[in-house]
């Protein structure tokens, strides 16, 4: 099991959750990590994904979290669990002005980046969208931050295999499909400022992009 490069970027994305954040979209929830960890914090969170097996291991993953002391439908903490729903988000109806807060982790160029002017619209007054992309090496500064990423990825893949080598026999954990990215960040950031007007994007480590737009007209923080 490699290094998941998108759960690492987890907290980074949180610090842009509205304070007082009431409802959330998870696209391409996968396997649901994310989706429960904004369920966690007493957020009403619906999660769309494609993939079945992933879904259904995200059911159980958020089942099993429950506690002793939780009852039916609920976390550990008492929280509602996410809302799985298995569908391709751009054939859904999204609900105009009602997420406060909407996340793609490693799921928007399994799409049209046009799907983005949906989930603007799905967004509240005030909401906003992250999304932590792919792209693929083009340029000649693409290729200098995959040169970076790759002994920072060395490192951090030895810590998981040290880790899962601890793994009990049988419980290699389903991931969900992946597909490689195709649109160069250049275009990327072309489109997001047609299409997402205000938006901010920068570069992470590892093969993956920032973007954050807020839904009230104001630059957003990168």
């Amino acid at each position: 099991m490699p290094f998941n490069h998108s759960d690492h970027y987890h907290r980074l994305l949180l610090r842009h959750l509205p304070k007082t954040c009431r409802t959330a979209l998870d696209v391409g929830c996968g396997t649901g990590r994310f989706a429960r960890r904004l369920a966690g914090r007493g957020i009403d969170v619906h999660a769309v994904d494609p993939s079945a097996k992933a879904l259904a291991h995200a059911r159980a993953r958020a089942g099993a979290g429950a506690g002793a002391g939780a009852g039916a439908g609920e976390t550990a903490d008492g929280s509602p669990p996410p809302r799985f729903e298995h569908a391709d988000v751009t054939r859904l109806q999204l609900r105009s002005g009602h997420y406060e807060f909407i996340s793609c982790l490693a799921s928007l160029h399994h799409m049209p980046f046009e799907t983005v002017t949906a989930l603007r619209k799905a967004l509240a007054p005030g909401g906003v969208l992250v999304v932590l992309g792919c792209y693929p090496e083009k340029s000649a500064a693409d290729w200098a931050w995959s040169l970076a990423a790759v002994p920072v990825n060395a490192v951090a893949r030895l810590a998981v295999a040290v880790a899962e080598g601890r793994r009990p026999a049988g419980t290699a954990p389903v991931q969900a499909p992946v597909a490689p990215p195709e649109v160069p960040l250049s275009r990327i950031r072309r489109d997001a400022a047609v299409l997402l007007p205000g938006c901010r994007i920068r570069r992470l480590l590892f093969w993956r992009y920032l973007l954050v737009f807020r839904a009230d007209g104001l630059p957003s923080a990168g």
